[in-house]
């Protein structure tokens, strides 16, 4: 027993705490920490905080962000983004009686290659009709296709999860029927762009005598 004990004693003596970084569309901001023995048993793992911790502003704590920690450098654990979504009491804060929920559902390729699933959400005043909410629907879709054509990874979460996506749709829609409140309230990495997708450079051509 008292060998065993040694050794989880000497287990715990070589743990070490490693700083969780924000992916660089969040500035690469140290937001947590994690612990391990070995630096390679933290990379795959999930962790999570919201928008308002990350950035210290407390209006935004109904904000979630997922990352994967993907390397270790020195004490520092770097991670990828994976998804955001709102909270489901926040969500639920903005359904009202007698208005209407206009979800989306719009799946893009950014200029990079990352294939995202984004989830905007309008909320009316009152209640709309079939023909209106239809449109509200396409509209939203059509100004997330149009940025993600022009757009990498890095510019699309930041204004998705910053709320220039829902300003363009909240502006536009509002003129087919009055809305309270449009937002982004979840996004997801599908798919990263694989190495087959990426163009080798050109090698150049030796001298010819």
């Amino acid at each position: 027993m008292a060998r065993r004990s040694q050794r989880k004693a000497d287990s715990r003596k070589a743990k070490q705490w490693y700083k969780v970084v924000s992916p660089e569309m969040f500035g690469r901001a140290p937001f947590g920490e994690t612990v391990a023995n070995d630096p390679e048993r933290i990379v795959g793992r999930i962790v999570e905080t919201t928008l308002g911790d990350l950035t210290n502003n407390f209006s935004k704590q109904n904000t979630k962000l997922k990352f994967k920690v993907d390397r270790v450098a020195g004490d520092s654990a770097y991670t990828k983004f994976l998804g955001h979504e709102m909270t489901t009491d926040y969500v639920r804060s903005l359904v009202k009686r007698r208005t209407s929920r206009i979800d989306s559902i719009v799946d893009v390729t950014t200029t990079d290659g990352y294939q995202v699933r984004i989830k905007p959400s309008c909320f009316t005043v009152k209640r709309a009709r079939a023909n209106q909410v239809k449109s509200i629907r396409e509209l939203s879709k059509r100004v997330v296709l149009e940025r993600s054509k022009s757009q990498d990874l890095n510019q699309l979460i930041q204004d998705a999860v910053g709320g220039k996506i829902s300003l363009e749709i909240y502006k536009e829609a509002k003129a087919i029927y009055p809305l309270r409140r449009v937002e982004v309230r979840k996004t997801e990495i599908r798919t990263e762009p694989s190495m087959a997708t990426v163009v080798p450079s050109p090698v150049p051509e030796a001298p010819t005598a």
